[in-house]
Parts: C-alpha cells; sequence; structure tokens
C-alpha cells in the first residue's frame, strides 16, 4: 500500500446514487478513494462500474447521498482537469489522418485555446506523457497504422497530457493480445511511480498484478467487495465453495445498464462504441 489513512481523500461518497434520466443504477454506494491509490473497479456486465465513474465524471446524474471530489460536492466540482479519463477504446477512428503526438496533444486542449499555439509546457507535458507510454519514437506516425495495443496506449497519453491527479480508465487492457497487455501492465507501473491515484475499471487482474492497492466489487449496483488482492482472493474463494453447495438450477439474469450518453473526451479520433462496448460496465 502506497498510502495511509490519514492521506486526502480525492474520492468521497456516502450512500451515493447515480443512474440516467432519473433512474437510479447505483445505489447507496460507500467508497473512499485516497491520493495514491491504484483501485480496480470489477464486477459482471451492468454492475453499475461505469455508470460510477461516468457518475464521477459528470455525464450521468447523481441521484442521492454524499458525493464528493477532492473535498467540494460533486455539483460544485469546477475542476474537471483535476480528473483524467481514457474511453473504453478498441481502436482510433481512422477516418481522420492524425499522427500519434497530433492526436497527443489534444490533450492539452483544457489548457489553452484551441486557436493558440503550443506553448514550451504544452510542449513538454506531451513529450513526457509519451515517453511515459513508451511511444516517443512512434510520436510521428500515423495513428492508423499503430496495432490495438499501441492505441490504447495513444489514449493513455492523451489523458497523461492533460497533467491530471486522477486518472480513471475503463478497461484499459480489453481487447488487445497478450503481449500489448503485457506492455500496458508496464505501462501502468511507470505511472504508479509517478504517484498518480488510478481507478481503473477492468475485468483483467491478470495484467494489473502488482499495481494495484485495492480492488473494489460491485454487483447489481451495489459494493460487494472493498479490500486487499489477497483479501479478495480470499472472498473468490469463499464464492467458489458457496456457489459449489447451491443448487446447480438456480441461477441470476444479470441486469443491463441503460445505455450512457456521450463519453467525455470523445470526438473525430474516436471510434464509436460498439452495441457490446455499450453495454459493458
Amino acid at each position: 500500500m502506497r498510502v495511509t489513512g490519514a492521506t486526502e481523500a480525492v474520492v468521497r461518497l456516502r450512500s451515493a446514487a447515480f443512474g440516467y434520466a432519473g433512474r437510479p443504477v447505483v445505489t447507496g454506494l460507500d467508497l473512499t478513494v485516497r491520493r495514491g491509490e491504484v483501485v480496480a473497479l470489477l464486477g459482471p456486465n451492468g454492475s453499475g462500474k461505469s455508470t460510477l465513474v461516468r457518475g464521477l465524471l459528470g455525464l450521468n446524474d447523481h441521484l442521492g447521498g454524499r458525493a464528493e471530489l477532492f473535498g467540494t460536492p460533486l455539483a460544485d466540482f469546477r475542476r474537471r482537469t483535476l480528473l483524467g479519463y481514457v474511453p473504453q477504446r478498441h481502436t482510433l477512428s481512422g477516418s481522420v489522418r492524425s499522427t500519434v503526438r497530433e492526436v497527443v496533444t489534444t490533450g492539452r486542449l483544457p489548457h489553452r485555446r484551441w486557436w493558440q499555439p503550443l506553448r514550451r509546457e504544452d510542449r513538454r507535458a506531451v513529450e513526457e506523457a509519451l515517453a511515459t507510454v513508451g511511444l516517443l519514437d512512434r510520436a510521428t506516425t500515423d495513428v492508423a497504422t499503430l496495432s490495438g495495443g499501441q492505441q490504447r496506449r495513444v489514449l493513455i497519453a492523451r489523458a497523461l497530457a492533460a497533467q491530471p491527479e486522477v486518472l480513471i480508465m475503463d478497461e484499459p487492457t480489453a481487447g488487445v493480445d497478450a503481449g500489448s497487455q503485457l506492455v500496458l501492465g508496464q505501462v501502468l507501473r511507470r505511472l504508479v511511480a509517478t504517484g498518480v491515484t488510478m481507478v481503473v475499471v477492468t475485468h483483467e487482474l491478470a495484467a494489473l498484478r502488482g499495481v494495484v492497492d485495492r480492488i473494489v466489487e460491485m454487483d447489481a449496483g451495489h459494493v460487494t467487495f472493498d479490500g486487499t488482492p489477497k483479501g479478495y482472493a480470499q472472498h473468490q474463494a469463499h464464492a467458489v465453495a458457496a456457489t459449489s453447495a447451491a443448487s446447480h438450477g438456480h441461477h441470476h439474469d444479470e441486469e443491463l445498464a441503460p445505455e450512457p450518453p456521450g463519453l467525455l473526451g470523445t470526438g473525430p479520433l474516436d471510434a464509436p462504441l460498439s452495441a457490446r462496448e455499450r453495454r459493458e460496465g
């Protein structure tokens, strides 16, 4: 664990509810994320993971309870540049020809007017982001020619270029091969070394081994586990034992989350989500 109990809470939820069009999907949620923590958010499709993170990003409705970011009530929070978001994307759109550096540079738009030339600090932030994800040598490469794993790293670099204090990632290792997952895991370890706080929505814990401090499991809009990776392994073992003892004829239907509104940080460079991707989370 890289943080202590006295460390500042950057996310604090108490009996919080989030949803769409007045309909709650996540309810009664208690969760605290402290500065410097790396939290993996797990759960089956429709469990409320993406509803939660999009609620923190202001992309869906906060319907009840207490929600704070950096000690400020969510409704009053305006410092959105403190939050970086890496959306779930398998590829970047090939409809717009752009280099890796050009895509990553768009991450600086929250800090300058779009028509203004890049300042020295903008260029430095972009170069540092490219170096962190290991793509400095591909800076002038057309993004359409990159592999899926490399394109995922471009999206991470774009978020890092904004120099956020909290990085929220939605399935960063999904849909890429084992080799790319390994590289992405190495990138996340570099991010840990910088001290950035991370909340990672994932189904694949293996790629995050040694990266995460805490695992938060959700099901049907509620937290069902919150603890260390070691504690989660014990939690899983108990769940398997309980399932084995239960009747084999009993099953639960998954609740599907409603389709979310548009995602933060999307644009002409981002391929649209598939129907399957919109259902996940």
